[in-house]
């Protein structure tokens, strides 16, 4: 991704209502490094200018200083390589079921959708520490999204529309599994129930003719 692409897809945040002010970040995979949003960025103001390149050892071009999250990231692309987009933010429901420490059980089949049966909960640590990084990391270990504790989201994606999609769809569920709560106790699906969502979602959105 150029770094305009990067800048649009921050401010496709806003948009979305997933971000607001100076909160989340997003960063592309580049070379052995990323390229990654500026920290203290506004979303209604970010330009390719505030986007900064580094690698995964925190060094970085120019005087432009990087997202304070830059060691999540990192953690992030180093122990999954299929990542190549990711985002973080601190949309409003994946931040309130953040702050009851859980993360989303199988209650509905579109969490297949992540990887697997469930979306884990990260353990709370300050922000921009080693200590997130590290926690970001093994709780998004064979899934695309996961929750941080007391904090928000992140999720990763082939490109920036599936990492914006990912980030859309987890808010969502989110929200949905709220609702449900706030209404009764949540039935949630067995094994079963979601190996064959996760079977289902191996050919999902395939168009024949067309490569996946």
């Amino acid at each position: 991704m150029t770094d305009d692409e990067i800048a649009f897809l921050y401010r496709a945040l806003g948009r979305h209502r997933l971000t607001e002010a100076n909160t989340g970040n997003v960063s592309a995979r580049r070379g052995a490094g990323m390229a990654i949003s500026a920290t203290g960025i506004r979303v209604d103001t970010i330009s390719a200018a505030d986007i900064v390149t580094m690698d995964f050892a925190g060094n970085f071009d120019g005087a432009t200083l990087p997202s304070s999250e830059w060691q999540m990231h990192a953690a992030i692309y180093q122990a999954a390589p299929e990542a190549r987009v990711i985002i973080h933010t601190h949309a409003d429901a994946a931040v309130a079921l953040s702050c009851l420490d859980e993360g989303l059980p199988p209650f509905h089949y579109m969490l297949a959708e992540f990887g697997g049966p469930d979306v884990r909960c990260a353990p709370y640590a300050t922000f921009g520490t080693a200590a997130l990084a590290a926690h970001a990391a093994r709780a998004i270990a064979g899934r695309s999204a996961c929750l941080l504790a007391h904090h928000g989201m992140i999720c990763h994606g082939p490109s920036g529309e599936a990492a914006l999609t990912n980030a859309v769809k987890l808010e969502m569920l989110c929200r949905q599994y709220l609702l449900a709560r706030a209404a009764g106790p949540v039935r949630c699906l067995s094994e079963a129930d979601m190996q064959a969502a996760l079977a289902r979602y191996a050919t999902y959105g395939q168009q024949p003719g067309r490569q996946a």
